[in-house]
């Protein structure tokens, strides 16, 4: 039998992909209710976080080339649920936002999940949920530079 850490090593394994395969799969539940594809439905969660963003922030947010990035943007806009508008501090400068009252679509898709989750949370001290954090934040920038690893010279 494996050490301790090999065990929790293997285990951390496991539940990566398994914790992987359940948002994906729940992101395009998602997204199929709204008529999205889940690379479209993430996207305009990053919209929704961040504010307007260029095609170039967006390309180095999701790790899309910049072929895939236009797009889905066009893809974006025609749904209705994305716009062009210019740049207020540079009038060149197109940036993307999400379309108005796009966010009173998904809210109610989300309300129950999020309850859920605030539950989970109050299961864990201040110092594990730091933790936790830490670890979420630190997995999310190695997953987007694999991500443009693989996009690299599309």
């Amino acid at each position: 039998m494996g050490s301790s850490r090999e065990e929790l090593l293997a285990g951390l394994a496991e539940a990566g992909r398994a914790h992987s395969n359940a948002a994906v799969m729940y992101h395009a539940a998602i997204s199929a209710r709204v008529g999205l594809t889940a690379v479209e439905e993430k996207t305009l969660d990053l919209l929704q976080r961040s504010g307007p963003l260029s095609a170039g922030e967006l390309r180095e947010l999701t790790g899309l080339a910049p072929a895939s990035v236009t797009g889905l943007v066009d893809r974006l806009e025609r749904k209705g649920f994305a716009r062009r508008v210019k740049d207020p501090g540079d009038g060149r400068r197109v940036n993307v936002e999400v379309a108005p009252g796009v966010e009173d679509r998904f809210t109610p898709l989300f309300a129950a999940f999020a309850d859920r989750l605030a539950g989970l949370y109050a299961d864990y001290s201040d110092a594990e949920l730091s933790v936790i954090l830490d670890f979420l934040h630190r997995s999310a920038r190695i997953q987007r530079e694999a991500t443009h690893a693989l996009t690299e010279g599309e």
